[in-house]
């Protein structure tokens, strides 16, 4: 991503109308490790031998830095662990929202957080009288760097009750019925959306006929057609099955280095996985538009685009751990869980 955006992001830039964020993402991986950030001397502790480096940006959106990020961030999610099961489940916009989304990012993306989140709440809410701990991603984009909103939700296979005097164990292997939440997400966020349509608080700059009455309740109506997409995924078996997942996945960016194959003639080559016959292909874009694509997915300053929620909100994430560990009969229950090493 680096060489492209040194080799054609000027020329982007220039033509192109960008965000401050934006801007920062292009000039940042475009100097990434090289010369123009300056470098620092490594030695080897063993043998002595020393070498130049180049300084890394340190932009999130940067396909190089995000390892040593990744790996400090799954370090302090392996001292939260619980020894349960845990539940990945992905929340997805309808096409029918993408115009929508393109144009009121922070609005539809907090909306996406928060309803998936309050729908499994709900259920944990009627089902048991308590709350879950979840980790919730947001992913904007699809393989071939189309836009595909989604959020991917690490829950725990169970809930801290209400009155705070028990920890109930899900089912092994179910946690709930995906086809049931489904409309009940569709219903939240389609009533969010209502008021903040009513309120003026969306852009609605990209789809002039949303601002006529029938225009909105022709796109309410499309909504409701369909159902939405809530997928599961098959739970994890044992918590360090969990981690690996995590740092392989959980800090990705729209596209990885290994995956571009060429970038010649002002062409940019990169592999996909085609979900609909599950087989691996390759697409060839011109680079303006590879660039375009990559930009769409920076977010806004300061978005958080991982969060947590129920037992593991930060405000409370200890001390309801601490509850947790005491309720599920672990020796200590303030010393953190930590997931056996494969090695």
């Amino acid at each position: 991503v680096g060489d492209i955006f040194r080799e054609y992001g000027p020329g982007y830039g220039a033509e192109h109308k960008l965000t401050p964020e934006q801007h920062k993402a292009l000039t940042a991986i475009a100097a990434c490790r090289t010369k123009e950030l300056g470098g620092h001397i490594e030695e080897c502790d063993h043998c002595g031998h020393r070498q130049n480096s180049y300084n890394s940006c340190r932009n999130r959106n940067c396909p190089k830095c995000r390892a040593s990020q990744r790996s400090a961030w799954v370090d302090e999610r392996a001292r939260e662990l619980l020894p349960i099961q845990y539940f990945h489940i992905v929340f997805t916009l309808p096409e029918d929202l993408l115009v929508l989304a393109r144009y009121n990012r922070l609005l539809i993306y907090n909306l996406l957080f928060r309803q998936a989140a309050e729908t499994l709440q709900t259920f944990a809410q009627n089902r048991w009288d308590g709350r879950l701990g979840i980790i919730m991603v947001l992913h904007t984009w699809g393989q071939t760097l189309n836009d595909h909103p989604h959020v991917h939700c690490i829950v725990t296979g169970g809930v801290l009750t209400n009155d705070g005097r028990r920890f109930i164990r899900a089912p092994k292997n179910f946690l709930f019925p995906v086809r049931a939440l489904s409309p009940v997400f569709r219903q939240k966020f389609i009533e969010a959306l209502d008021t903040l349509h009513a309120k003026g608080a969306l852009d609605l700059s990209g789809q002039p006929q949303l601002q006529e009455p029938r225009g909105w309740e022709a796109l309410r109506q499309a909504l409701y057609r369909h159902a939405w997409v809530v997928y599961a995924k098959r739970p994890f078996a044992e918590p360090q099955i969990l981690l690996r997942y995590l740092g392989r996945y959980v800090n990705r960016i729209a596209i990885a280095n290994h995956r571009i194959k060429g970038v010649d003639n002002g062409s940019v080559t990169f592999s996909y996985l085609d979900n609909r016959d599950g087989q691996d292909k390759r697409m060839r874009l011109p680079a303006e538009e590879f660039i375009r694509r990559f930009l769409s997915h920076v977010l806004p300053a300061r978005f958080h685009r991982i969060r947590f929620y129920g037992l593991l909100v930060n405000s409370q994430r200890e001390q309801r751990l601490v509850q947790c560990r005491a309720l599920l009969g672990l020796p200590d229950p303030a010393t953190p869980h930590i997931a056996d090493s494969d090695d």
